[in-house]
């Protein structure tokens, strides 16, 4: 009994053929072989030639002053201020922190702080170190010299302006606009790339990178980069409460003097109308009186007013959990075998991909001449 052939299915012709293309591979091995062969010794090259870089991470939660603002009030109250009635005052919003770390101010600040270096016997800067004892990769001087030799001429051929500000005024407030060299530069535009800083909006816990080229170094910039994000996110968080504090403190010393010397005015005035007992010399006295019962009531006053500015800064000043140190890394963060079998993988996927290339190509072209 003959079988159906309606019960045979059918042959896709557009199916995908695998043991055609292991048979292709195959074929092709030489050319496989022979990419392989190239990007290991590129991987060897470049796995040899990379620079090292070291990371080192930090975590931080900043307390605000809203948690405690309940027990400065309730001793402010003992005082006889009422702390509540004061601002607000410093907190500063989640947003603003990547701006400070990211903030040309901040980084110069890092970029001139002394660092011990392997090779260096005393501590430098960032800026130091590029320009007098950094020396450039392998890979840097082929791209120098080859695509960047048009900027290499150029920036030989012109000569860098320096930039001179007027003489301002002499006022200490003065501002003044950042001029910065064209090491500087480099150097900033390089730091960027190795510090950053993430924040859990939800916890509030800051987390700060940092990425160097030597352990020491990378441990010393870190640490000088957390100390520096705290003196400016304190000195935002106090600046108002800080300049009412030095007006408060100001106007204090002034009516304190006053005070002072027509107390000893009355002193004066009261001897002398011992003395002489005349109606006129009571009556210089009871207006001294009067200027110094004045002076002394505003004197306390602004005694209240200074203790409560006092509170107002310590109130908000943010106090700092650290809670993870900052530690001088064992490891570096790049690894030279993880380098190597990148460019590895690399070869064995360009090379399939040539061969696949040389196979499917003439078929692929017939399709779009038969459809055209």
């Amino acid at each position: 009994m003959q079988e159906n052939p309606q019960n045979v299915p059918p042959v896709q012709e557009d199916s995908f053929d695998y043991v055609a293309l292991l048979k292709g591979l195959w074929a092709g091995r030489k050319t496989i072989i022979i990419t392989f062969c190239v990007f290991v010794v590129l991987g060897l090259v470049a796995a040899l030639t990379m620079k090292r870089t070291y990371s080192v991470t930090t975590v931080m939660f900043p307390q605000m002053s809203s948690k405690s603002s309940s027990s400065l009030s309730s001793l402010a109250s003992l005082a006889g201020v009422n702390l509540s009635s004061a601002s607000a005052g410093g907190e500063i919003p989640a947003l603003a922190y990547p701006q400070i770390v990211n903030s040309v101010p901040y980084r110069l600040e890092l970029i001139h702080t002394p660092l011990h270096y392997e090779k260096v016997a005393q501590p430098v800067s960032l800026v130091e170190y590029a320009t007098e004892y950094a020396r450039p990769s392998v890979f840097g001087v082929i791209k120098k010299y080859t695509i960047g030799l048009p900027s290499v001429i150029m920036g030989a051929l012109r000569k860098e302006k320096v930039i001179t500000l007027p003489a301002g005024s002499g006022e200490e407030d003065e501002q003044k606009p950042l001029v910065l060299t064209k090491d500087e530069q480099k150097v900033l535009e390089s730091l960027s790339q190795c510090i950053s800083l993430s924040m859990d909006k939800k916890e509030g816990y800051l987390t700060l990178s940092v990425i160097g080229s030597e352990p020491l170094q990378t441990a010393e910039l870190a640490l000088k980069a957390q100390q520096l994000l705290q003196e400016e996110v304190t000195r935002l968080g106090t600046e108002k409460a800080q300049s009412e504090l030095e007006y408060i403190q100001a106007r204090y010393e002034e009516i304190k003097a006053e005070a002072e010397s027509y107390q000893t005015a009355l002193a004066a005035a009261t001897d002398r109308s011992q003395d002489l007992a005349s109606n006129r010399s009571r009556i210089a006295r009871d207006r001294i009186q009067s200027k110094y019962t004045l002076a002394n009531s505003i004197y306390n006053d602004m005694a209240r007013q200074l203790e409560m500015a006092k509170m107002q800064v310590k109130k908000d000043t943010p106090v700092y959990t650290i809670l993870q140190p900052v530690v001088v890394p064992s490891k570096p963060s790049n690894s030279r075998a993880k380098t190597l079998a990148m460019w590895i993988f690399m070869g064995i996927v360009v090379g399939c991909g040539i061969v696949m290339v040389k196979m499917y190509y003439p078929k692929v072209k017939e399709k779009f001449t038969a459809v055209a």
